[in-house]
């Protein structure tokens, strides 16, 4: 199975709320598609319901998933920054990839997960705890990529795409 495009979705956790935003690439880091939401606030009373489970439920099942099903363009990987994100896994087919920060104690807990070591500055590619076979899938199709990757300049350049939207005055 030859890798053509990769999902690139992060979540920023701001005074407004939760904003996510969704970059997808070919195997060169290419666009294909960027989408963005609107803020998610979510109120006192979601913070007591959820409790520790409100932030991977607003940023894989509101924002995440939300934003894949918009996407035209279908990925076979998707890649994550934040560890909240992968629950998203629970509602894609594809794998769904956490590159931790270097210095994340969380990620460093979990090497029986590691898809892929760490890069140069960057902590391991972690793959969700329930989908073991995603480890050698992912490793696999990260094969098609070329040496030179940098998995996470994308997330520069979603963030810096979210700021220049805001001053246009985009939402979505």
């Amino acid at each position: 199975m030859a890798l053509t495009n990769l999902g690139f979705l992060t979540v920023l956790h701001e005074s407004s709320g939760y904003l996510g935003g969704y970059l997808v690439t070919n195997v060169w880091g290419r666009p294909l598609e960027f989408r963005l939401t609107s803020a998610v606030q979510p109120n006192r009373v979601q913070h007591i319901l959820y409790a520790s489970t409100l932030e991977p439920y607003i940023c894989a099942d509101l924002i995440g998933k939300t934003l894949v099903d918009k996407a035209a363009v279908p990925v076979q990987l998707l890649l994550t920054d934040r560890a909240s994100v992968l629950d998203l896994r629970l509602k894609l087919e594809c794998p769904v990839v956490w590159l931790a920060a270097a210095d994340d104690a969380q990620a460093a807990a979990l090497t029986e997960r590691m898809a892929a070591p760490a890069q140069a500055g960057h902590g391991p590619l972690l793959c969700h705890p329930r989908f073991p076979d995603d480890v050698a899938r992912t490793r696999e199709l990260l094969g098609h990529l070329d040496v030179g990757f940098d998995l996470a300049e994308p997330f520069v350049r979603i963030r810096e795409a979210i700021s220049e939207a805001r001053k246009m005055g985009v939402h979505k």
